[in-house]
């Protein structure tokens, strides 16, 4: 039985948890390769006790990614709080940032319609209420979309610092170089500003082929003359990989 992606290397660049993406490209006959790009760690400070405490008054807590839920969860815990303690409302943005919200039981209010700040600026403000009290928990290298996006003012907490994972460099150049065209999925700017920094210099950018989740992630691969080949409707690894199995099984019937 021929699997779509026999003869393909896959390669996941991604900072999140990916063992189950990984399995999946095994499974469709791939070759499932982890290069981690960027590199996140929670940041602590003295007054992590006293921002949790401001943090329970606001009416609206918003996340982007799973790493800033991650983050926020572990001070609670390590202040001995509970989500209970939260009187505001909660909005996140992509399917897997809002389901690790919700089993470290905190409620989502709101999700936006497609899983982008960019989206989410413009349909957040029909829900949030006159003159909320907003706060964004974020990344040291979130982008500014949500603070000049928002028709209202947005107080932020960074909780966790963005890196640019260098251990990967090396093994990803060989990769590339070793002529085995590997399709690359990136999921944030940030990935792919990583590559075209310290990746694309040695290998060009020809010698793969892309996939991006987002719409802004693409933007950012075409601004540096990337072709990006897998573009999902859908903003979440499931649905590139759903992408790169049925394009990879037509042009099999086709050949």
């Amino acid at each position: 039985m021929h699997k779509p992606l026999s003869g393909k290397t896959v390669v996941v660049t991604g900072s999140s948890k990916t063992t189950a993406v990984l399995f999946e490209i095994a499974e469709l006959g791939g070759e499932a390769v982890f290069f981690p790009l960027i590199a996140t760690k929670e940041l602590n400070s003295p007054d992590d006790k006293l921002k949790l405490e401001k943090t329970q008054n606001f009416d609206w807590l918003i996340f982007t990614s799973q790493n800033a839920v991650e983050a926020f969860c572990a001070k609670l815990k390590r202040h001995q709080l509970n989500p209970s303690d939260f009187n505001g409302k909660i909005a996140a943005v992509g399917s897997k940032t809002a389901q690790l919200l919700k089993e470290n039981h905190f409620e989502v209010s709101f999700t936006p319609t497609v899983f982008s700040a960019d989206v989410f600026v413009n349909e957040f403000p029909r829900v949030a209420g006159d003159h909320p009290s907003c706060l964004f928990l974020r990344g040291s290298k979130a982008k500014d979309t949500l603070r000049t996006g928002l028709p209202f003012k947005l107080l932020e907490w960074t909780v966790y610092d963005t890196q640019d994972n260098l251990t990967s460099i090396l093994p990803f150049i060989q990769l590339i170089k070793s002529g085995k065209q590997p399709i690359i999925i990136f999921a944030s700017p940030s990935a792919v500003d990583m590559f075209a920094k310290h990746i694309a210099p040695e290998v060009g950018w020809g010698n793969a082929v892309y996939a991006s989740i987002g719409h802004i992630t693409a933007a950012r691969l075409e601004h540096y003359g990337a072709q990006v080949t897998y573009k999902p409707t859908d903003y979440t690894m499931v649905a590139v990989i759903e992408e790169i199995r049925k394009r990879e099984e037509i042009r099999h019937d086709r050949t």
